[in-house]
């Protein structure tokens, strides 16, 4: 799984003060905690600090003036099965505030009217119609840097990954007990696809094509989930040329 190039090793990090100037030094710092959550999703503290050579304190101080700014924002982490004493540990994720320093909702408002536009005068076919052919070009682009990767659907799912990275998706893949999971922690287009799950569903369809089988989304940030979540079953069939499973639902 590929991490965020150049944030480990211990680096002299000068630690924010209230009331005190944001020093370049503490800009730069939380620059790379987002990079870091942008691209892994919820991570605890201890996490973060580890990744980026940071002192528990130091990490907590960044994090903490992060969440006064309403760039992070932070939940217990939930612990499937039995867990031990105390509680859980308390996990960051970015807000869309945060997000939005990525440069990831530029343009919103306007791609949102467009897409009532063509809502209107053309009907839902019209907006499907757009959407696969607005993420035609990703798949063109996804399926050659996939060239190599063979036929199995997981190592398939983990040059996907790679390639979204680089598209800017900040995904990962991962082998679970029922197969494999992609994960996306960054979306360009969250905020249109809340109103136009179409959009959602082009993309499951470019996935499913991508690694050769049938995929399942779970989650998906344009739903309020931190993570857009997509299982590939571990005995898989071919994908057909048509749709995809619809997204289901596992938080509500």
């Amino acid at each position: 799984m590929k991490n965020v190039a150049g944030l480990s090793g211990r680096q002299p990090t000068t630690v924010p003060v209230a009331g005190q100037p944001v020093s370049a030094t503490d800009l730069s710092t939380r620059d790379r905690v987002t990079r870091l959550l942008l691209e892994r999703g919820a991570t605890t503290a201890a996490q973060l600090g580890d990744a980026l050579g940071l002192s528990p304190a130091a990490i907590r101080r960044h994090l903490d003036a992060m969440l006064v700014d309403g760039d992070v924002a932070a939940r217990e982490q939930v612990v499937r099965g039995s867990r031990g004493r105390g509680r859980p540990a308390k996990v960051f994720e970015l807000t869309d505030a945060g997000r939005g320093r990525c440069g990831t909702h530029h343009y919103d408002n306007m791609a949102t009217a467009a897409l009532r536009w063509i809502a209107r005068n053309g009907g839902s076919d019209a907006v499907e119609a757009f959407a696969t052919e607005q993420v035609a070009a990703l798949e063109a682009r996804c399926r050659a840097a996939m060239e190599d990767a063979g036929d199995n659907p997981l190592a398939r799912a983990e040059a996907l990954a790679g390639a979204l990275t680089v598209e800017g998706y900040a995904a990962n893949a991962s082998t679970i007990a029922s197969g494999g999971q992609l994960c996306q922690h960054h979306c360009p287009v969250a905020h249109v696809a809340a109103e136009f799950p179409q959009l959602c569903e082009a993309e499951t369809a470019v996935i499913s094509r991508l690694v050769g089988t049938h995929v399942q989304r779970l989650a998906t940030i344009a739903h309020g989930d931190g993570v857009c979540t997509t299982h590939i079953p571990g005995q898989p069939g071919r994908a057909q040329s048509g749709k995809t499973v619809t997204t289901v639902r596992t938080d509500r």
